[in-house]
């Protein structure tokens, strides 16, 4: 893409929107109105620098240059400051790739974010966009799958399980049917990189599922995206609209000779059904609920057939893949745990925003050289990795890789990526009441140590804080999250015991236990 040295980029993203990317982009309009020369303004999708937002950019000669965050009231000013020449001005950021907390990460799959039109076909193919599918297009399934295999690229959610593995799976289960599901049910605190690539970069997404339907053999795709996600439903079904009209899905999918369609569906504000099989019990209809295992969705998944189910992450890496070649994708990273994902920096956080890097960053790096300590200033107390059902990380352990192995041996999880950050004002057994009340309202009910497990933990911890026979209360606590661990159907139950035993064995003194008390206990 060829830019106008008078074109502004304004985010459409939620968060710019949230801080008035649309008065701001108004504000231009009306603004630039009449001038000399037409000036075109572009709705990008963010950057991630959300404390920045709206973040104006503007391209020139020397490249794009960033001012933010830019308010309506700002506009006169830095128009006649030399806005559209990409002038001096308190709010300029200078060139948008030189901005630190840009030019430290590695965006692989984040690459065009912020960059292009979401919702321009023209735009995505001039940034290498559909290069993947039209390699695998040339392939047969098992080709595919063994790229993404070789790739070492493991399911961007909780469980990090090797998406090839789960492909190859679908593909050697006959059947007559077979379907792509994307999990876009993003429920997480502090997440938000799925809603990102929804706004951002659709057509990605709708690439890597395109890409996994010719590898299994899938003639349906299904993108279930969470209620509370407005824009990003409106973009992807206009997404699919355009690819469609444009061929890359429908009855010949990008020339292919084989038909690949996607819908979008709203989910129905569970959290639960954020775990892949209460996700296709509400595709099918029904209540939200999780079911048994075996058999594995990838055997008998939506309405019985077999289903390739993974993230929007996870799909959205794919096209890279198959682009650049497995090899090119698994040199980043460490051990087991290759490529990138992007972190999110939420909470009490100065800079808060999407960081995408190699696994093998450390928590500390990014608390610090990206997020720049706490808002309040105050001294970061604990970090809930891995969303609200993660563990409390502390200090001692945040210069610990993050990989999934690394996170596993000392009893915490990456997930998702999201990282919620608190000062030490948080109180723990709180925070750890809070995990337990969270999993009683959002249980789905269907096994007992997670329905009534967590009911009783809330009950347990407010015993012990009320320092009602509290060693022995501490005892059954642990008691009771061993057997939400291990007796649980799902990750719903099976994980809240992860910031409940966290927060007690790294911050005993916030639930009212000396050390004497906590080595008794």
């Amino acid at each position: 893409m060829i830019e106008s040295p008078l074109t502004l980029y304004v985010p459409r993203d939620s968060a710019a929107l949230a801080m008035g990317a649309d008065e701001v982009a108004a504000a231009l309009a009306d603004a630039c109105a009449g001038g000399p020369s037409p000036v075109r303004i572009v709705r990008n999708g963010s950057r991630g620098l959300f404390w920045l937002e709206p973040l104006v950019e503007v391209a020139t000669p020397r490249g794009r240059i960033a001012y933010g965050p830019v308010r309506p009231e700002d506009v006169p000013g830095l128009l006649q400051a030399g806005l559209l020449t990409g002038g001096s001005h308190p709010l300029c950021l200078g060139p948008v790739e030189q901005i630190p907390y840009l030019a430290r990460q590695e965006r692989l799959t984040f690459t065009r974010m912020g960059v292009t039109d979401p919702l321009s076909l023209a735009d995505y193919e001039a940034h290498g966009g559909w290069t993947g599918l039209r390699r695998a297009v040339a392939l047969d399934g098992a080709a595919i799958v063994k790229e993404v295999t070789d790739s070492g690229l493991r399911g961007r959610g909780g469980a990090a399980f090797p998406a090839g593995i789960k492909w190859k799976t679908v593909l050697n289960t006959p059947s007559a049917r077979k379907y792509v599901v994307c999990n876009a049910d993003e429920g997480d605190s502090g997440t938000y990189s799925d809603r990102m690539t929804m706004e951002g970069d659709p057509f990605m997404l709708i690439e890597g599922m395109a890409i996994a339907a010719l590898a299994v053999g899938a003639d349906r795709g299904y993108v279930y995206i969470r209620s509370e996600y407005p824009h990003a439903v409106a973009t992807m079904r206009q997404a699919v609209a355009s690819a469609t009209e444009a061929g890359f899905l429908g009855d010949d999918s990008c020339g292919s000779g084989r038909a690949f369609r996607i819908d979008i569906r709203m989910a129905a504000g569970s959290y639960v059904c954020g775990e892949e099989t209460a996700m296709l019990e509400s595709l099918e209809g029904k209540r939200g609920i999780v079911r048994a295992k075996p058999p594995l969705p990838a055997v008998q998944g939506l309405f019985g057939q077999p289903t390739v189910i993974n993230n929007v992450i996870t799909f959205a890496s794919v096209p890279l893949v198959m682009a650049r070649g497995a090899s090119f994708y698994r040199d980043y990273g460490v051990g087991r745990s290759h490529g990138t994902l992007p972190f999110q920096l939420a909470g009490n956080i100065r800079h808060g925003g999407l960081v995408e890097k190699a696994f093998g960053v450390t928590l500390r790096e990014l608390l610090y050289d990206f997020g720049g300590g706490t808002a309040t200033g105050r001294p970061i107390k604990a970090v809930q990795v891995g969303g609200p059902l993660g563990a409390y990380v502390p200090e001692s352990k945040w210069d610990v890789p993050l990989d999934y192995e690394a996170y596993a041996a000392m009893g915490a999880v990456v997930g998702h990526g999201g990282i919620v950050v608190h000062d030490d004002t948080a109180d723990m057994a709180q925070l750890a009441r809070y995990a337990m009340e969270f999993c009683a309202i959002e249980s789905c009910g269907k096994c007992t140590p997670c329905r009534i497990g967590s009911t009783r933990g809330v009950e347990v911890i407010d015993k012990i804080t009320a320092n009602r026979n509290r060693a022995q209360q501490v005892v059954l606590l642990r008691d009771l999250c061993d057997t939400m661990l291990h007796g649980s159907l799902c990750a719903m139950g099976g994980m809240t015991p992860y910031p409940v035993l966290s927060a007690l064995d790294h911050y005993p003194q916030d639930f009212g236990l000396s050390a004497p008390d906590r080595a008794a206990a």
